[in-house]
């Protein structure tokens, strides 16, 4: 491996100065990029659909859970799935390689739900093989449902992962956003997943339309276990 230049603390500090302009200049265009989904169009969902839970049968007005939102990330776990020859394995021991990478990083669902926001991954496995691998890897928390008609191909994902938000009013649903291939990478982080959404983080300081829910930062942040407790006060 060939070091870059050693250089003194002082050096340094000015190297890292000077990159943290980008870096600052940078997340100003993601909040900019993040601004412009909340005024994305919204394509209306009439169409049912319906998906297996632990429970029974369920529609895709049941995977909100009763919140405004909802973000489904379609997984390829199935009997046709083939694994990565690299890391071995089959069906239903083993999951896409890609599509575990990315359960694995999911944050707590309570920071999301506490936005009004509901996260749901879909596959087409069914629900006795799902419960085994979630006890498997710890991904218990994460509401996982089987896909039983066109919602992968009518969505995009029957060929590739990809994530959809959608948001309802009343009992009527709408899609607002979706991101697929390296967009997935991001995904996982609370913060990334609300950025996609359409009322977004809801925090005063977001360029959002007017009569957006906001509320002040900091404030509606808790503890995963505390949310509907008492609001942990604090700055960053």
């Amino acid at each position: 491996m060939t070091l870059q230049p050693i250089v003194p603390p002082e050096e340094w500090e000015a190297a890292r100065q000077e990159l943290l302009v980008e870096e600052k200049a940078l997340m100003k265009e993601r909040d900019a990029l993040a601004a412009k989904r909340r005024r994305m169009p919204w394509m209306a969902v009439d169409k049912e659909y319906r998906f297996e839970g632990a429970a029974g049968g369920l529609s895709l007005l049941d995977l909100f859970e009763g919140r405004r939102q909802l973000i489904v990330y379609r997984a390829f776990y199935a009997p046709d799935v083939t694994t990565y020859p690299a890391t071995g394995g089959s069906y239903p021991e083993r999951a896409c390689d890609g599509c575990s990478f990315l359960a694995d990083q999911v944050a707590h669902p309570a920071h999301l739900n506490a936005r009004d926001t509901t996260l749901a991954f879909v596959s087409r496995a069914p629900q006795a093989d799902i419960r085994g691998l979630q006890e498997r890897m710890g991904w218990q928390l994460i509401p996982w449902y089987t896909v039983t008609d066109d919602f992968d191909t009518d969505f995009g994902v029957d060929q590739m992962h990809g994530t959809n938000a959608f948001i309802r009013d009343g009992d009527r649903i709408f899609r607002t956003y979706f991101v697929s291939d390296r967009g997935d990478e991001q995904m996982g982080n609370t913060w990334n997943y609300l950025d996609i959404t359409a009322l977004g983080r809801q925090e005063e300081w977001e360029d959002s339309p007017q009569g957006y829910p906001q509320t002040p930062p900091y404030l509606w942040w808790n503890y995963h276990d505390r949310y509907g407790a008492t609001p942990i006060s604090g700055g960053d």
